[in-house]
């Protein structure tokens, strides 16, 4: 498994106001957190021509975001700038929309209702795609990815993710690790061993946290951020076993904003097709796993 490049430092808590945008509408290149520019971005003129009127009326798109999920979201050096593969793939996509983006600090389990309420134009933060978020919102894929365990390096409690019975686990509140863990906790109870003491937090960086102090004895979250983890922390942690129950993440619109999803979607294919896609994913090393060939409103996802 391929190490992922450091793109800045992991900020202690997300900024409670708006982030600072990272792309234009119409190709702008801005420096990424490490320092390489992003790849330049022309506005598609058959993409552009799918934005809803309202929204090319403002010219822009309000996302939420949840910054403390790095790789994928995440706080820069300077506390302020969000930042991650997620960030660049949808600035891209709003380039070829020829829009701008401006990216907001949110809880991540407020986030799909903020865009059902019409606070946020666009939910982008990591968010898995499946039946129960389809019910509220249109999801768009752009992504694939699976659960990944983590421990404190060379696994000195002998944490086995198949046998975690007694054992303290972190894992970020409202994310689809929550009810894994839940689910293995009650094997362990219907089999007459002690249950997984679940501690949830917040953000994924508090979650992470704890194992690095040893509050937590393990933590489970998605392949990228468990094995960014393990980078950041200098030697810390250790991934433990495989990724497994890969789904596609998804973009998040408002149920009945079909012209918008219409035009997200797009707006990723257009990126996919003329290689954009994989150059960003390159620069985070990502474009190895988990990419996809064609991008879709609410595809069909195993439960």
């Amino acid at each position: 498994m391929t190490p992922f490049r450091a793109r800045g430092l992991l900020a202690a808590g997300a900024a409670a106001a708006t982030l600072a945008a990272t792309a234009c509408g119409g190709g702008a290149s801005e420096d990424g957190a490490d320092g390489g520019a992003s790849p330049e971005v022309q506005a598609d003129e058959e993409v552009a021509s799918l934005v809803p009127d309202d929204i090319r009326e403002q010219g822009s798109l309000t996302i939420g975001v949840d910054a403390s999920y790095a790789p994928g979201e995440f706080l820069d050096a300077d506390g302020s700038t969000v930042v991650g593969f997620n960030i660049d793939l949808f600035d891209a996509v709003a380039a070829k929309m020829d829009l701008d983006t401006s990216w907001e600090a949110s809880t991540f389990g407020t986030i799909v209702e903020g865009v059902d309420s019409g606070k946020y134009d666009v939910g982008v933060s990591s968010f898995t795609i499946n039946a129960e978020r389809m019910e509220q919102v249109n999801m768009v894929s752009y992504y694939t990815v699976g659960t990944q365990w983590f421990t404190a390096a060379g696994n000195p409690e002998g944490v086995d993710p198949d046998d975690a019975c007694g054992m303290t686990v972190a894992v970020q509140a409202n994310t689809v690790q929550v009810e894994d863990i839940q689910a293995r906790s009650e094997a362990c109870e219907e089999a007459g061993d002690p249950a997984i003491q679940i501690d949830q937090y917040e953000r994924q960086d508090q979650a992470t946290q704890s194992i690095v102090s040893g509050k937590s004895d393990a933590g489970l979250a998605d392949m990228p951020v468990a094995v960014y983890a393990v980078e950041q922390t200098d030697g810390q942690l250790e991934t433990l076993g495989e990724q497994y129950e890969a789904a596609p993440y998804g973009a998040v619109v408002d149920k009945e904003n079909e012209e918008l999803a219409e035009a997200v979607r797009a707006g990723y294919q257009a990126i996919i097709d003329d290689g954009t896609y994989d150059e960003i994913l390159a620069e985070w090393d990502l474009d190895g796993q988990g990419t996809i060939e064609k991008a879709e409103i609410n595809p069909d996802v195993e439960e």
